[in-house]
């Protein structure tokens, strides 16, 4: 059998052009889909008395075959089909006769891909809603775990003022909490049925397009044929999504790669998630977290790669629109494999809490709050910092650290000085003293962690989460 579409033509494409145009490597993933949608187009075409009941038993009793020699690897795929598509409605013809080839009745290839890479993008989506759910419990865990572990805060990656190791990690939760919100968004994007408007001007068959929007499991039909053949926009959103949490992924990999160093000691990485040089038998590197942090460039890529392909295209379809899905298949992989990866490296990795500890008292990071201190007894916030940043300059060149000075030493600095600004050194009261909201004390941090909490439990009932599931990375 030719090309399902080589009436008009009096010689076939050269097996170079064939090859080059050719999709079906890239797309033989949507299969079940393609078939999901031949099956609901094939329904409605029967309940529109557009073709037979007859018909449309033999097409039912044929996809499901094919779509089960598929799944079970029996399906021979010819060298010569352009894509899945195709494949699928060649195969349906010669099994079924005639009755396959009504299937396309009032359709096009073009809203058939459509349809299948907006079914494909939401089940890529609901994958990556239900791994977010899952890393972010394994985060809100981890900070559970170590409520009262105290760390250096930094800011340009200079030692700033101590912090709660369960507030830093809440940080990361929330970021990966956006990340939820944008995905939702962009299967609210792809959750548009396309199905009937055939090439582009819809059809002069009546189909019933509500219908097929129910049988899809879409929310609603895109009202205008054109934009509903050649709109990929739902696909850069979920590219976006996935650039932007992969984004985040490689930020917490790089403090994950520092604080494993022997300079910072906080954390070892458990041996399922680090690996050793073929030299140097000491070695413990962090490659997973490198290779996590390295992948958001490719992710980034698709997503660029995607933008430049929509860039001036002329309504309705193009050729060029082919080159849109192996880009929004890789993001969706790469960024579920990371996160597979990042669950499993948080979960697993132990912490140095005697160290963090030690570096929390480092780098004068008590200074804010001796010059809180000054405040308080009525100096001008600007006086105080003036002072403690005098007095930071004479530890400096005396090698002494905040907490070393005595009190005569804070008094000559300044008369308001009293015994108690050793109170004001202690990490603990510190901490302690961040008592507003989002901040880093103790209490505010429980109060954020039921938030978070409140917050992770409406996500995973949002998308029906399944708490019995074996994580992929303990399998």
């Amino acid at each position: 059998m030719g090309a399902l579409w080589g009436g008009r033509f009096e010689k076939s494409v050269g097996s170079f052009t064939q090859a080059f145009g050719a999709s079906l490597q890239v797309d033989k993933s949507m299969y079940s889909q393609d078939i999901k949608g031949s099956l609901a187009h094939a329904r409605m075409l029967c309940e529109k008395g557009i073709i037979s009941k007859a018909d449309f038993d033999k097409i039912e009793v044929g996809l499901v075959e094919i779509e089960n020699q598929i799944a079970q690897g029996r399906f021979q795929f010819d060298i010569n089909d352009e894509d899945i598509h195709m494949a699928i409605e060649k195969t349906l013809i010669k099994d079924v006769g005639v009755a396959g080839a009504r299937l396309h009745t009032g359709r096009s290839r073009n809203d058939q891909v459509a349809t299948d890479t907006r079914l494909h993008a939401k089940d890529l989506l609901n994958e990556l809603l239900a791994q977010n759910c899952a890393l972010r419990s394994v985060i809100y865990a981890k900070a559970c775990d170590n409520f009262d572990v105290i760390m250096p805060g930094y800011t340009h990656l200079q030692h700033a003022q101590p912090v709660l190791f369960s507030h830093h990690m809440l940080a990361y939760f929330w970021m990966f909490t956006r990340d939820f919100t944008r995905l939702v968004a962009a299967f609210d994007a792809a959750d548009a049925n396309p199905l009937g408007s055939a090439a582009l001007a819809g059809t002069t068959y009546p189909l019933d397009r509500h219908m097929t929007t129910e049988l899809l499991g879409f929310d609603h039909p895109i009202p205008n044929s054109m934009d509903a053949v050649s709109d990929r926009d739902y696909l850069l959103d979920l590219e976006y999504a996935c650039s932007v949490s992969m984004m985040h992924l490689s930020r917490l990999c790089e403090e994950i790669i520092l604080w494993s160093t022997t300079e910072f000691g906080f954390v070892t990485l458990s041996d399922s998630f680090a690996t050793g040089s073929s030299i140097m038998p000491q070695k413990k590197n962090p490659d997973f977290a490198e290779l996590t942090r390295g992948k958001m460039g490719r992710v980034v890529g698709d997503l660029v790669a995607l933008l430049v392909t929509m860039k001036s295209l002329p309504l309705a379809y193009n050729k060029d629109l082919q080159e849109c899905k192996e880009g929004a298949m890789d993001a969706a992989k790469t960024l579920h494999d990371c996160m597979v990866c990042m669950e499993g490296m948080i979960e697993s990795m132990e912490l140095h809490v005697p160290e963090m500890r030690k570096s929390a008292g480092k780098g004068f990071t008590a200074a804010t709050d001796v010059a809180d201190y000054l405040a308080k007894k009525g100096m001008p916030f600007r006086q105080a910092h003036e002072v403690v940043g005098e007095l930071v300059l004479y530890c400096e060149k005396h090698h002494k650290g905040l907490e070393d000075l005595t009190l005569d030493e804070f008094k000559q600095a300044n008369e308001l000085f009293e015994a108690d600004i050793v109170s004001a050194l202690d990490m603990e009261t510190i901490v302690a003293a961040r008592k507003t909201y989002g901040g880093t004390g103790y209490e505010a941090v429980k109060v954020q962690m039921k938030e978070a909490e409140a917050a992770l439990n409406a996500d995973k009932e949002k998308i029906g989460y399944d708490e019995t599931a074996t994580p992929v990375y303990k399998q």
